[in-house]
């Protein structure tokens, strides 16, 4: 018996992710760029991160050819980014405050954390590559994170009365040499 694809998605949005935006450049150096919450950890020696890309967006293609890609953690504030990165074309980008990472991929200003890869593998995956990427520079700054569970964003709660309170300013930065 095959799996309804319905069922598919409304089992697998019970688990909650935190989201991010994936950029990198294409071969004419337009920025390229989308919503991703299929994003982990992989090792820690070296460290590795994947990435999940539908094989029909244009930023798929870009990755591959580029050779890394960025991933910028949203804030809670950052949902409207998060939308306007889910939609197709160049217009993604406009109105949206970008950092020029390292590697020459943009970074979403604001962003809880900025994790720059260089790729080492991509895999075919039925109607999406896995891409891992090496990382090579790391930023981070304290906040809460934008959340995607059931089809839907959501946020942390507050901290109650007496609990740890949220993270004040602050950031650490990482390069691997």
């Amino acid at each position: 018996m095959g799996i309804d694809s319905r069922e598919f998605r409304r089992s697998l949005g019970q688990f909650a992710s935190g989201v991010t935006v994936v950029t990198t450049r294409d071969t004419e150096g337009q920025p390229q760029g989308l919503t991703a919450s299929s994003f982990c950890s992989v090792s820690l020696e070296p460290p590795l991160v994947l990435v999940c890309i539908d094989n029909r967006i244009e930023a798929r293609r870009a990755v591959e050819e580029s050779g890394g890609f960025a991933v910028s953690v949203l804030a809670e504030s950052q949902e409207s980014v998060s939308r306007q990165f889910a939609t197709g074309g160049p217009e993604k980008f406009s109105g949206v405050e970008l950092l020029p990472g390292a590697s020459g991929a943009p970074l979403v200003s604001g962003a809880l954390a900025h994790i720059e890869c260089r790729l080492v593998a991509a895999h075919p995956a039925g109607d999406h590559t896995i891409f891992v990427g090496e990382v090579a520079r790391l930023t981070s700054a304290p906040g809460r994170p934008l959340l995607y569970h059931g089809s839907a964003y959501h946020r942390l709660r507050e901290p109650a009365e007496g609990g740890e309170s949220p993270a004040v300013a602050g950031a650490r930065v990482r390069d691997r040499v």
